[in-house]
């Protein structure tokens, strides 16, 4: 029987990163005396991405966005202590990993995700870590899914990108994959989660005992 999969996104998911982000963000528009609101600009990297937010704020102030974003990704990478883990990311991964579901990483942050996911004693459960340095075309494009599938031989019906926001949905839909995610959608392959405790109960295909095991462990 072809073996289930998942496909992690990092911020807002496995990793409570968001104050880190925005704290990021705010240092980097300081060097360049762009106005901050916190609350909009987690409103827009929410609905959007930081790459679209500095994309957007170059363009609008003739800024060179690679340089923006060099700044902000310095600031961040310098806030890695910062960011911490979801409640009840390591229990499910480990869950996961138990039931033999084969467990990957597509993320839009850079590859200062590799230093975070070593730091927390993560990085050992993903067969294969993308991130925006590996060379695919951003959410909500499939290429990113496309290159795990085939490699990996994967069957898409079985596996599941497990994401926050409206973005992570639309590549899982654009990818004909599965997806887990914290908000609502029209999409009929969307599962909706409060926690990633939900994981384990999903589906009836996953194993029983493992289910159990990890609902009396957390």
């Amino acid at each position: 029987m072809q073996k289930i999969a998942f496909i992690w996104d990092l911020d807002g998911t496995l990793l409570d990163s968001y104050e880190a982000i925005l704290s990021g963000i705010e240092e980097a528009f300081a060097q360049f005396s762009i106005p901050y609101d916190k609350e909009k600009v987690r409103e827009f990297i929410l609905r959007y991405s930081v790459q679209d937010l500095l994309e957007q704020v170059a363009e609008e102030r003739n800024l060179d966005a690679k340089v923006l974003n060099q700044v902000r990704a310095q600031s961040l990478a310098e806030k890695n202590t910062q960011v911490v883990l979801m409640p009840g990311a390591r229990e499910v991964l480990a869950w996961a990993d138990q039931a033999g579901i084969q467990q990957f990483v597509y993320t839009h942050k850079g590859d200062n995700a590799f230093t975070i996911l070593r730091d927390l004693g993560l990085e050992s459960y993903f067969k294969e870590i993308l991130t925006s340095q590996s060379g695919f075309a951003r959410k909500p494009s499939p290429e990113a899914a496309t290159y795990l599938l085939d490699k990996y031989q994967l069957d898409p019906e079985k596996t599941y990108y497990i994401g926050d926001r409206t973005l992570d949905v639309e590549f899982a839909r654009n990818s004909g994959l599965q997806s887990i995610n914290f908000l609502e959608s029209s999409y009929e392959g969307n599962h909706r989660i409060q926690e990633l405790a939900d994981i384990p109960h999903i589906s009836e295909d996953w194993r029983r005992e493992d289910c159990v095991s990890f609902v009396t462990e957390t």
